[in-house]
């Protein structure tokens, strides 16, 4: 299993947003960029993300996973995306400020590529997001 991190602005598509969506999921569209995709390009269903709101809040607030597979987006079909499912929400959401600050996560996409909005998550990495998110 690989494991993703997903952006989004709340205020475009919350992580309420994200659960009301069901089991089922849903694509997730609108990325227009080469890098973002092809981490797309790469997903298997069943890899896991990190649901991060960025803009307000710049926090990781869920887990997902993936549904469906690269495929067209439905938006432009010049571009691919794939679907995503909200596992559960993390209990205490981890903040960019607490990513960080912690040394272990100074590699972190999320830190060297602050604007990608679709990333590559180390094992290492999701394993201590995870724990200083209580799960």
């Amino acid at each position: 299993m690989a494991y993703w991190l997903f952006k989004s602005e709340p205020e475009a598509w919350s992580w309420d947003q994200q659960v009301k969506a069901g089991k089922a999921g849903i694509e997730w569209t609108g990325v227009r960029n080469f890098t973002a995709r092809n981490h797309m390009r790469a997903m298997k269903k069943g890899d896991q993300g990190f649901f991060y709101h960025s803009g307000e809040g710049k926090e990781i607030v869920g887990i997902v996973t993936v549904v469906k597979e690269a495929h067209p987006d439905s938006a432009d079909a010049a571009w691919e995306c794939v679907d995503i499912a909200a596992v559960k929400p993390v209990p205490k959401p981890v903040t960019l400020a607490a990513i960080k600050a912690d040394k272990s996560l100074a590699d972190m996409a999320l830190v060297r590529l602050s604007r990608l909005s679709v990333q590559p998550v180390t094992e290492a990495e999701w394993k201590r997001v995870c724990k200083v998110g209580g799960l």
